[in-house]
């Protein structure tokens, strides 16, 4: 089951995420799905806010320089209480490596 303490060590792919500050002032703010995760970044797929474009564009967050807020049970609500707080330093690594559960992983 999915906790705010066990988020690090799930697949993180098809969470609804917001990055909550970032080094990177044009990152904090930006929300939607997480479509994909590598080693150091997470992609996250916003819808477009143009009127002229519909659907939706990526945008690569680095990791280790945000904090990002993870919402837990799937629904589309902004009450922060349904967010998770995590650290991105807490994510860099490899997303097959991070959710092993056995051999000489950090994550143990």
């Amino acid at each position: 089951m999915l906790t705010a303490e066990t988020l690090p060590r799930h697949e993180l792919v098809g969470l609804h995420v917001r990055v909550a500050d970032s080094s990177d002032p044009t990152l904090v703010g930006t929300e939607g799905e997480v479509v994909s995760e590598t080693t150091n970044t997470l992609v996250v797929s916003v819808a477009r806010e143009s009127g002229r474009r519909q659907g939706s564009r990526s945008v690569r967050v680095p990791k280790a320089v945000a904090t990002f807020e993870f919402r837990l049970d799937g629904e589309c609500s902004e009450d922060a209480s349904e967010f998770v707080v995590v650290e991105g330093d807490r994510l860099v690594a490899r997303p097959a490596r991070r959710t092993e559960r056995t051999g000489d992983s950090r994550w143990q």
